[in-house]
Formats: structure tokens, sequence, C-alpha cells
């Protein structure tokens, strides 16, 4: 075996998913009972965030968190809240920065984000309410809209070097 190729495996770029788990899930029905009588269908608002935190060398828990809340139109009376968290344990070694960021960002909440659609959509349904069926989610643009906000905020204020 040549020196070259015994290096090889060690420096290729690894991805591998841990484990996928429900870190955290919420659902309040704080006018319950009488807001089943109520038969208007909710607004539906839902907030997104994504957020990466390192286990240790090259292994990383990525968490994406959605708080779903509906509430009745004209009337301002919250029907559920629902806030549910998926997580996952992925394994990212011998990536450039910027690629390891992009994974994180990107990849990893792409994986994530159908597991987290099921769980809110069920426990809207265990609630006594219609599934809510979240929307598909570009990560991808997220993202580059991110760098962008950061580089023109790094811009405007003078720390980046042309």
């Amino acid at each position: 075996m040549t020196e070259a190729a015994a290096a090889t495996p060690s420096t290729a770029p690894v991805f591998n998913i841990e484990k996928l788990y429900v870190k955290d899930l919420s659902l309040e029905i704080p006018n319950a009972p009488a807001i089943f009588l109520d038969r208007e269908n909710p607004q539906i608002d839902m907030q997104l965030q994504s957020q990466a935190t390192v286990v240790e060398e090259g292994v990383f828990e990525v968490v994406v968190t959605a708080t779903v809340t509906a509430k009745l139109p004209n009337k301002d009376k919250v029907m559920f809240l629902i806030e549910a968290k998926q997580a996952g344990i992925f394994q990212v070694r011998n990536l450039p920065q910027e690629e390891t960021e992009s994974v994180l960002a990107v990849v990893c909440p792409n994986i994530l984000y159908p597991y987290l659609r099921e769980v809110v959509s069920d426990a809207s349904v265990r609630g006594g309410f219609a599934p809510v069926v979240l929307s598909p989610i570009n990560f991808e643009s997220i993202y580059q809209q991110q760098k962008q906000h950061l580089q023109a905020q790094a811009e405007a204020a003078g720390t980046v070097k042309h």
C-alpha cells in the first residue's frame, strides 16, 4: 500500500446520519373545550428556525424548530399552539469550513424537515384539529439570504476589505 493510498481514507469527506429524533414537542390548547365549538377555519402562523451545535469534533446536532400558532380570525383567540423540535446527530468531517456550514445549514435541515412536518401534523390531529400541513421550505435559499445579509452588514460596518 502506498503512502498516499493509506492517507486517503482518513482525509476523505465524511457525512453520516447518526441519529434522528424528536427533541421537544409541545401542544397547547388554551381555550379548550369552548374552542372546539367554534367552526371557523383558523389562521395558521408558522415560525421556523434551524440551529447547529458541536457535540464533539466532527459531530454536530442540528435542530429544526417549528412554532405553529392557529388563531380564530377576527377574534384573536388561540385555537392551538404547537412547538416541535426535530433533531439529528450528524457526522461531518474533512470538509472545508464553508462546505461544513452549508451542510449544517442546508443538507441537514432538508433531511430533518419532512420528519418535522409529520410531527406537527400528527400533533394537530391528536389535539382534535385538522392536520396542519407545513409548506416545503428551501433551506438553500434561506442560507444564501443569510450569507448576503451578513456580508451586507459587514460591508456597512466597514469590516470587509476589497
